[in-house]
């Protein structure tokens, strides 16, 4: 290949002349703009936007704030049953884990036994069980000083830290639609928050609210750092080995943590029938939780699914209405549609990682033709240039636009491979 031949990728023919470097012309911005304007109007036609995997997403989302419904509705009735004891309930939970997911990392072989796990990684999991478990503690124990009001609003602080901690340290990179459809779902909470006065929902203790609300914010802080660690782990490591060693650190650390706090009010307990129900059907929930939690974190991310269970106390407000005759307001069907909205908004346009850029000027990236997507192998004897070449004509000029945020450099071929062709 002579230097002043023509190259096409997707669409957009690009001269280089001999002995000139390969910039970025006004002609493949051009192309590039038009081809995006195009790509993100078909993007968001109906049929592209409710795919299949949006739809599962959306049903595992709400089957996650179902399960925190459970979980809710239970402490409602063992509150009412004079019974107290957050961290029990939390230990109960850690120990189901312990007998199943660390009890099979006990039984593999190899790096993925749990001695090899723990000789290497103790320390990073004591940290995610410890920041786990006061997580769970804090915003239980803010119950105790401030409003349920407070406490709605006070727990969504839990995205905005989950995006800063994704785009940091998951490398994470938000298009301007995923900053509106957060706002969209924070206007929905809002909405519920609105019903709430309205019907004169203002559960909870207003002893020490600033003390309450700080309560809350550690814990949407704590709630941030272990989802983002839940995230990082199941998607590079595996969900059984985070499950493993959740139940094994949240055993220890919670077991220590109620001997010290509750051994009074756990003795205190007038155990029958329907408390061992009602600790039963919490456990169970929490357990669910933990085990399904993971598959659709790694599925979508975290910042996704604490969207999601923004309808958790929706569903809650429904169940209160027919156990607890909670006053209903058409407010709260408002607020449901809205945050669901807002989740398929979030959902239908994907998140993006940077791509790394060359080490200096005019080197070429280290694997030119992972960027050209398609099934073709890389023959023996075949150059990168053919292989970028082929893909191109592979793919075609239209639909090789879609993923219209692909860098102009990729368009070029350097005049190391132009001479050596």
């Amino acid at each position: 290949m002579n230097g002043d031949e023509s190259l096409t990728y997707a669409g957009i023919h690009q001269k280089e002349m001999e002995g000139s470097e390969p910039a970025e012309s006004s002609d493949c911005g051009r192309g590039r703009s038009c081809w995006t304007a195009c790509a993100r109007l078909r993007s968001y036609e109906l049929k592209g936007v409710f795919t299949w995997r949006l739809l599962k997403t959306i049903a595992m989302g709400q089957a996650l704030s179902m399960l925190i419904c459970g979980t809710a509705v239970s402490c409602q009735y063992l509150a009412e049953a004079g019974v107290e004891t957050p961290m029990l309930q939390s230990f109960l939970n850690y120990v189901l884990l312990l007998l199943t997911y660390t009890a099979s990392l006990s039984l593999r072989k190899g790096d993925g036994n749990i001695l090899q796990i723990l000789k290497t990684k103790w320390w990073r999991y004591l940290l995610m069980g410890l920041t786990d478990v006061e997580a769970n503690y804090t915003v239980v124990k803010a119950y105790q000083f401030t409003t349920l009001t407070s406490i709605q609003l006070l727990d969504c602080f839990v995205i905005p830290v989950l995006m800063v901690l994704s785009w940091f340290f998951l490398k994470t990179r938000y298009r301007l639609v995923h900053f509106v459809a957060v706002a969209v779902c924070l206007l929905g909470v809002g909405a519920m928050v609105g019903a709430d006065l309205l019907a004169g929902r203002n559960q909870g203790s207003t002893s020490d609210v600033l003390l309450g609300d700080g309560l809350v914010l550690v814990s949407a802080a704590l709630y941030a750092v272990s989802n983002v660690c839940q995230e990082y782990t199941v998607k590079n490591l595996s969900r059984g080995e985070f499950l493993g060693m959740m139940g094994l650190f949240g055993t220890l650390i919670s077991g220590i943590q109620l001997a010290i706090l509750e051994t009074s009010a756990v003795a205190a307990i007038k155990w029958n029938w329907k408390i061992i129900v009602l600790f039963a059907a919490y456990t169970f929930c929490m357990y669910a939780l933990y085990s399904f939690m993971p598959l659709v974190v790694k599925m979508t991310s975290a910042t996704a699914v604490n969207l999601s269970l923004l309808t958790a106390d929706l569903f809650s407000l429904f169940c209160g209405i027919f156990l607890f005759h909670f006053v209903f307001s058409g407010l709260y069907i408002v607020s449901f549609v809205v945050i669901t909205v807002g989740f398929v908004m979030f959902n239908a346009v994907p998140t993006y990682a940077p791509v790394p850029e060359s080490d200096s000027a005019g080197e070429e990236f280290d694997d030119p033709a992972a960027f050209v997507e398609g099934e073709k192998d890389h023959q023996k004897g075949e150059t990168t240039t053919d292989l970028l070449q082929e893909g191109v004509e592979w793919r075609g000029t239209e639909e090789g636009m879609e993923t219209s945020n692909r860098r102009c450099a990729v368009t070029y071929v350097t005049e190391e491979h132009s001479t050596k062709m």
